[in-house]
């Protein structure tokens, strides 16, 4: 057992625990353990954005998220979209917009991992210890955290949880946090995967024979209406609207628009091109829908005002309830974690044990594809280290 008693110590050295990190050193002389079960930080800002993480969005609100709204409200009040792109650019990163609304990292995610280890420095990086419980022991009268790991028990008094959730085991990711927040009497939801593709029914099937497909589309579900590409693969559907479709679905039905930003009758009127060539669409996709729908693929000016309305509301509205997930191993994140009715949301502080903190996915707040979920865990890791240091 360390004899060290430190004043914080942060389980998770991921996205939020090491910003936690870097913000109690750069503000503060309080002694920081951080506590990792991998061989080095940063594992999963490593491997994303195919290796260049996207870090956070063009336009950042409490909309993009599932969760307590005014709890991520107050979040991006005190540390906000455009707080994270200037402290990135006063260590020397200036993030690259994509597609007009991603941030990535211009070259790596090296940069970003570098800049947080830099930050966080002066904490102390214990590795490889796999934590096995968490304790609080009273020494002298004093309450401290007692956290037993595979290689010994350390103490502090001060308490954040940031391990994040189970998806990427790959990295060693785990449901351990929760674990930790039930044995001191926190609730939490359990764990979904989220941001991952969706698989089909058998009256679906047919879009598995297009995969390698990709188009924009849109897709509406649980009212929310999302935009981006959408990928058919042999497995289901996949893509960037797909991801965050699967933030929001558990069940049910969803409505895929294919064509956005065509209205098909206006395509088709006078129109003497095939169906399958006159639409924005790849032309296998369009053959195969017309296929299902049991209508022949002619020159547009020739379908009948009943075959219209049946194009319409194929194309536009076709209805699709999907069979499940890709599941945990190909999730880029998951949905629930600790409920926040316990916690307090302005200082993301425990209501129920003083001094014990939370930051970044092990909070049941989980964001859409396309950096919104690291712009979580950035802003509630700074949230969690400025209440410490003001207390």
């Amino acid at each position: 057992m360390s004899k060290t008693i430190y004043d914080v110590m942060i389980l998770g050295a991921g996205a939020s625990g090491m910003m936690c990190a870097a913000q109690l050193n750069e503000q503060s002389d309080l002694s920081v353990l951080v506590i990792e079960g991998n061989e080095r930080a940063g594992k999963k800002l490593k491997i994303s954005g195919g290796g260049k993480c996207n870090i956070t969005n063009v336009n950042v609100t409490a909309s993009n998220y599932m969760g307590d709204e005014q709890l991520i409200e107050s979040v991006f009040a005190q540390f906000s979209k455009d707080d994270l792109l200037t402290w990135l650019a006063n260590r020397g990163l200036k993030p690259v917009i994509r597609k007009e609304q991603y941030y990535f990292c211009p070259k790596s995610s090296d940069e970003i991992i570098s800049i947080l280890a830099s930050a966080s420095q002066k904490s102390h990086y214990h590795y490889n210890h796999t934590i096995k419980s968490l304790t609080k022991v009273n020494i002298d009268g004093k309450a401290y955290f007692s956290v037993t790991t595979s290689k010994g028990t350390h103490r502090a008094k001060k308490l954040v949880i940031a391990t994040g959730a189970k998806s990427y085991a790959s990295v060693g990711a785990t449901d351990i946090g929760v674990t930790l927040a039930e044995q001191l009497d926190h609730s939490s939801k359990p764990f979904m995967p989220a941001l991952a593709g969706l698989t089909l029914q058998p009256q679906a099937f047919w879009m598995k024979e297009l995969s390698g497909i990709s188009f924009p589309a849109e897709i509406t579900v649980e009212g929310k209406v999302l935009s981006e590409d959408i990928l058919l693969t042999h497995r289901g559907l996949s893509g960037p609207v797909v991801l965050s479709t699967s933030l929001y679905w558990s069940k049910g039905e969803v409505e895929i628009n294919f064509l956005p930003y065509t209205s098909i009758k206006e395509v088709m009127h006078n129109n003497r091109k095939l169906l399958s060539t006159a639409l924005s669409l790849p032309k296998r996709f369009t053959q195969a829908l017309l296929e299902v729908l049991q209508i022949k693929d002619k020159p547009c000016a020739s379908y009948k005002a009943e075959e219209l309305n049946t194009l319409e509301k194929a194309f536009h509205h076709y209805k699709l309830s999907p069979a499940g997930t890709y599941g945990f191993a190909q999730a880029e994140v998951c949905k629930g974690g600790v409920k926040t009715d316990t916690i307090n949301s302005w200082t993301l502080e425990s209501n129920i044990v003083e001094n014990l903190y939370f930051a970044g996915e092990v909070l049941d707040v989980t964001g859409e594809l396309g950096g919104y979920n690291f712009q979580w865990a950035f802003s509630s890791a700074v949230v969690v280290a400025n209440n410490m240091v003001q207390k």
